[in-house]
């Protein structure tokens, strides 16, 4: 192995610790704190916590920690051999930062938070600017923003509307939205990154692949016999659809090339 890789590796490494760690105390302090355990609230020693070790009261650390470790060294080894075109290595690097800190707080969290937005904007700018320039970038931002307005809007009267229904059966009602504000500053951000045009293929594709997964987890439900009226009320957070459709934009372009006609 060449010994220059050794850079990549103890880069992704890097990135995937910054990951977890934000992951993991972010979503429950909104700044950067000590770190403690999910199940018993006990502090970590930072070696302990950065060598995954199970916290002070013996309850072991999530499989998720290691999962992100793995897949950010080896997307790092790969944007090391093939930077995405005109960003670079390490603006690639804090791409995947951000991808994968949005990924995992909204999978377990189902939140989008402020200061991520707020970094994700400044970035958006940064990438969108070099790869596409300075109008692309902005109406790709303004598409996102205007498109998840609409959506988002759509999905509170749909919540509304299911809530009467609801109440009008004798059922306990609740106010959960399929999407948030947060998916509406995300896909503004993602439209800064993709601009225009590519913001449309984006949404779609992430839509999709929300679906996709939805149906394949009410398919699951029903083949295991667990499956309810409330399965279909069931909602995901689409914020990692639309991460994983970006990335792949962003760092496999030739895959997305073998979808989308020129």
């Amino acid at each position: 192995m060449n010994i220059t890789f050794i850079i990549p590796i103890f880069i992704g490494w890097l990135a995937g610790w910054i990951v977890n760690y934000l992951a993991d105390v972010l979503p429950f302090t909104r700044r950067l704190s000590h770190p403690s355990c999910p199940h018993c609230d006990a502090q970590f020693t930072w070696m302990d916590y950065f060598l995954f070790r199970p916290c002070p009261n013996g309850h072991p650390r999530k499989v998720r920690l290691w999962l992100v470790q793995i897949i950010l060294l080896a997307l790092s080894v790969y944007i090391w051999i093939r930077p995405p075109t005109k960003l670079g290595f390490l603006i690639g690097i804090l791409l995947l930062i951000y991808f994968g800190l949005i990924f995992v707080i909204d999978m377990e969290h189902r939140l989008i938070l402020h200061p991520t937005s707020v970094f994700g904007s400044l970035l958006g700018l940064i990438v969108g600017w070099l790869k596409w320039g300075p109008l692309p970038t902005l109406l790709g931002g303004l598409c996102g923003l205007l498109i998840m307005l609409a959506l988002y809007f759509f999905g509170v009267l749909f919540t509304r509307i299911r809530a009467k229904r609801m109440l009008a059966r004798g059922e306990e009602a609740d106010d959960e939205e399929a999407l948030g504000a947060g998916d509406v500053i995300l896909l503004t951000i993602l439209g800064l990154m993709l601009g225009w045009p590519l913001i449309w293929f984006g949404m779609l594709f992430g839509v999709l692949l929300g679906g996709l997964v939805s149906f394949i987890l009410v398919l699951w439900l029903v083949i295991t016999r667990k499956y309810s009226k409330n399965a279909l009320m069931i909602f995901i957070p689409y914020g990692p659809y639309f991460i994983t459709t970006a990335a792949l934009i962003i760092f496999f372009p030739k895959f997305i090339s073998m979808i989308v006609p020129k």
